[in-house]
């Protein structure tokens, strides 16, 4: 495949391996897409994701996903939201910092290993309060009984899932934590962008099959309850462009009439 983007005549053409060449014009959408998809691969591949904090702690996230996030959490203002993968504690305290603005909800986050400086640092962080660390690894029985002992009768529920990135892990997270999931809320499954990356020089072959959107298309094929759906930007959706991001086919909602 190759791309070709000539600013004069203000056209960007796409030639296939047979030849073929489709040509669309700079500033379209279907330009945009074939270029954001480009820009994404050198992105991530530079490491540019690993840049971000959120108020002293890393955030390893790209911000056009934060952001949508951050609109689902606010429109949807849940009691608990249960994080899979704390790294450095960056998208823990984000969401904390979120229930602490909305006045409601707490995160609980778990990772099969917690460095003590960051459950330190999380601990002493202002919002720390909103914050449960738990030491383990996400899928396992007693963690997710754990977790879902932490869960009041009625109370609402967000999952995000951010740990292991196989195939296989993704799969059984999805099976652990899917129940608990309140229906009209979602499961975010991140990081499918891995499904992109397999000819990156930071990128491995398998990964083209054995990545969370995988996990997340066979869960919701075998769950009907769950339907793979982006959320509506909150303003001006028309204007959204949904290549931008490092999560496709990840927000699995459940769907209202699905039951608890």
């Amino acid at each position: 495949m190759k791309i070709t983007i000539d600013t004069d005549t203000q056209t960007v053409a796409l030639q296939s391996t047979g030849g073929a060449t489709t040509t669309h014009p700079l500033y379209s959408p279907e330009a945009f897409r074939l270029v954001s998809g480009v820009w994404l691969k050198q992105e991530w591949s530079l490491l540019h994701w690993q840049s971000f904090s959120w108020l002293g702690f890393q955030l390893w996230q790209l911000p056009e996903d934060v952001l949508r996030l951050q609109e689902v959490v606010a429109t949807l203002r849940p009691d608990i939201i249960i994080e899979t993968g704390v790294n450095r504690g960056g998208s823990a305290v984000l969401l904390a910092s979120l229930c602490r603005a909305l006045g409601r909800g707490r995160v609980i986050s778990i990772d099969i290993h917690i460095p003590t400086e960051v459950r330190d640092a999380v601990a002493a962080c202002p919002l720390g309060d909103l914050i449960t660390l738990i030491q383990g690894d996400s899928a396992a029985p007693e963690v997710v009984e754990q977790v879902r002992r932490q869960v009041g009768p009625g109370q609402s529920v967000l999952v995000f899932l951010d740990s292991d990135h196989s195939a296989k892990h993704v799969r059984q997270e999805l099976e652990a934590y899917g129940p608990l999931v309140t229906p009209g809320s979602y499961i975010v499954a991140a990081d499918g962008v891995m499904q992109d990356l397999t000819d990156t020089p930071l990128g491995h072959a398998h990964w083209r099959d054995d990545n969370p959107a995988v996990a997340a298309r066979a869960f919701a094929a075998d769950h009907p309850e769950f339907q793979i759906r982006r959320p509506l930007a909150q303003f001006n959706d028309h204007l959204s462009l949904d290549s931008l991001t490092y999560w496709p086919d990840a927000w699995l909602y459940r769907l209202p009439s699905s039951g608890v």
